[in-house]
């Protein structure tokens, strides 16, 4: 392996998310270098978000069409994109506004420079960390602080164990949930934290959203719900073993419909973050 750090771009798509994406900004800015940071807005109406920096900012013409047709016309797009960023990059970061793609602090290194060292053939996966909110113990959140300090609980979802990260170009399935024609590797020390489910009221507070409503979203709205409804009504799981327990049966057990897809096999397994983590995003 050498030790010559690799280039890393990290992309995304996004519509009225600027929540989620100045935060985005500022962790993967911080990890990869502003500069590396490819965010497409979904409409020229869509503001530039205030700590946008150097990082690479476009706005695409917005097509108003059904969540199911317009995932498809995302990913497409975003594959074409990585596709073409792989000319002058070796590794391509694709994810949600709301995903953030975390080295285990235990292994005392950034993203970055881990990255630059695993192999990555074709993707890499994170295990999947579906952050909620303990309603009734954690209060709504504040708006100003890292999400990790103030909730500290998740389901372990095998919807974000996602092969985010890629060395060579792909067809990014829906969501990026897959890489179609390949299989997927979870990292041991990668983890995918999204932060949709984090707050109980902002998810309220989508629903009043009239783009989200008209293009079918409700479904998808109510499934962040649901987290946050598991989480609170879960006894969650303290040890560091459930984590290598999830990785492990992501990897050998798949749906049926879709080979190259992990699934926890409808287990609904709710874990306390460790506290490492703390602060991170």
């Amino acid at each position: 392996m050498g030790n010559q750090p690799k280039k890393i771009a990290v992309i995304t798509m996004a519509r009225n998310d600027d929540f989620f994406l100045s935060r985005w900004i500022k962790y993967y800015g911080k990890e990869l270098g502003e500069e590396n940071c490819f965010i497409y807005l979904d409409g020229e109406d869509q503001p530039v978000p205030a700590n946008a920096g150097k990082v690479n900012v476009f706005h695409e013409k917005r097509v108003a069409e059904h969540v199911v047709k317009a995932e498809k016309r995302r990913l497409g797009f975003l594959s074409k994109v990585a596709k073409s960023l792989l000319e002058r990059y070796d590794i391509i970061i694709g994810v949600d506004a709301d995903e953030f793609l975390v080295v285990d602090p235990k292994v005392g290194k950034s993203l970055a420079a881990y990255l630059s060292e695993i192999e990555i053939n074709p993707s890499v996966s994170g295990l999947g960390v579906d952050v909620g909110q303990l309603l009734g113990k954690e209060p709504d959140l504040d708006k100003e602080k890292p999400f990790l300090t103030q909730r500290e609980y998740a389901l372990l979802s095998s919807r974000y164990t996602k092969p985010s990260v890629i060395s060579q170009p792909v067809n990014w399935g829906s969501g990026f949930h897959r890489v179609k024609g390949h299989n997927f590797r979870i990292d041991p020390n990668l983890y995918l934290f999204h932060f949709g489910s984090v707050d109980y009221k902002m998810i309220q507070d989508r629903f009043k959203d009239k783009d989200r409503m008209a293009t079918g979203r409700a479904g998808h709205i109510k499934k962040r719900a649901k987290t946050i409804d598991i989480v609170t009504k879960s006894k969650a799981k303290k040890e560091e073993k459930w984590l290598k327990i999830a990785r492990n049966l992501q990897t050998y057990a798949r749906p049926i419909w879709a080979w190259n897809k992990p699934t926890m096999l409808k287990w609904k397994l709710v874990i306390k973050i460790p506290d490492r983590f703390k602060g991170i995003v």
